[in-house]
């Protein structure tokens, strides 16, 4: 039985978000836009890959999601613990080191050769399966990975990533929808609350960033974007 410290959600979205200023994975730029694959205009982004470079960061990471886990869902629910290419096959292997658990990672399209193998690993018919992610924006992309753990016979209802962006209103029900739960350390409005206690960038960007928080479709359209 794998013991964990518990701790409330709020302490651990406050942890991470101090974590992911600290080792800068956050950046942000009001006069120079970051553009999405989606093509809008952005005044945040953010880096969770560059977590896997900080060993002691990565272990605290873990040890909330485990605690994180144990309150919402339960530890022995899960059977394996999956990634998805890329960025979540890094932190599927820590997680499930930590939780001495198998896994596996879903690859985004068959490899071509071979076995031409969707999922890599061992996977139980009828088995619980977390998928892991670095991050999500509105949710979607996670069903590719979702059906491929669902058609090799899996049970695939429940997501966790390190950050989540929390600022399309449909992300959840989409999830919902697919019979997916979304479990997440942090998101965009605890980064921009650690924003506004720490000091750590000018108020008019800080100003920005809320203002792209409460309308990024609005946000996006007024600084350039060509299709929101």
């Amino acid at each position: 039985m794998i013991t964990y410290n518990h701790m409330p959600k709020e302490v651990i979205a406050q942890l991470t978000a101090k974590i992911l200023l600290d080792v800068e994975a956050v950046h942000l730029n009001a006069k120079e836009p970051f553009v999405l694959t989606s093509g809008a205009r952005s005044p945040v982004y953010i880096d969770c890959r560059k977590l896997i470079s900080f060993p002691r960061i990565r272990a605290a990471l873990m040890s909330y999601s485990v605690s994180l886990l144990a309150e919402s869902v339960g530890l022995e629910y899960f059977a394996s613990i999956a990634g998805g290419e890329t960025a979540g096959i890094p932190f599927a292997a820590f997680l499930s080191e930590r939780l001495a658990l198998p896994m596996q990672y879903v690859r985004k399209k068959p490899k071509g050769f071979g076995k031409n193998a969707l999922i890599e690993g061992h996977i139980e018919a009828g088995s619980n399966v977390l998928l892991m992610e670095d991050l999500a924006t509105d949710g979607g992309s996670k069903f590719m990975f979702a059906d491929a753990l669902r058609s090799a016979g899996a049970n695939c209802d429940h997501i966790l990533v390190i950050f989540y962006y929390d600022i399309f209103s449909s992300a959840q029900k989409k999830l919902a929808d697919h019979g997916l739960h979304l479990h997440y350390l942090a998101t965009w409005w605890d980064i921009l609350a650690e924003l506004k206690e720490s000091g750590r960038f000018e108020e008019k960007i800080i100003e920005s960033v809320e203002v792209f928080l409460n309308d990024p479709v609005g946000w996006s359209v007024a600084n350039g974007a060509t299709d929101s």
